[in-house]
């Protein structure tokens, strides 16, 4: 990898953290950006669907299950728009999920740069299953 693609992952990374402070969530933040050719096409926080309303944890602290990832806001949003998301880059503040990584295999992102380690790796383990370039930057 090269000095410049390094300091443009810390880049985005930055943002992407930056980027999670838009989440409601309480227990946990999570902040998306999809890149590609050195452009934002998308962006995602981890939050309730559109119109609902923006708590993420019930009464319990448990995170309501029609709660979306980062990565699912990001990859949705920009399949809405008029880009695609074919060979891009996937930043995201923690490792995705076990559904997430479907969702990045079936929409043709070809890496994906996280920023932290969750306690389970089986989205991780499919993406490289998958052939997508992961990279793990704190």
């Amino acid at each position: 990898m090269t000095e410049k693609q390094q300091l443009l992952d810390q880049r985005y990374m930055r943002m992407a953290r930056i980027w999670s402070e838009n989440s409601y969530c309480e227990r946990r933040k999570v902040g998306a950006l999809l890149v590609k050719n050195q452009m934002i096409i998308s962006d995602g926080y981890n939050g309730t669907p559109s119109g609902f309303e923006n708590n993420c944890e019930d009464e319990n602290n448990v995170s309501k299950p029609y709660v979306l990832h980062a990565e699912a806001n990001a990859i949705s949003k920009v399949a809405r728009s008029h880009n695609s998301s074919d060979n891009a880059t996937l930043y995201v503040t923690a490792s995705p999920c076990i559904e997430c990584a479907k969702l990045i295999i079936q929409s043709g992102i070809k890496r994906v740069v996280y920023g932290e380690k969750y306690r389970i790796m089986d989205g991780v383990e499919l993406l490289e299953r998958a052939n997508i370039e992961i990279s793990f930057l704190e």
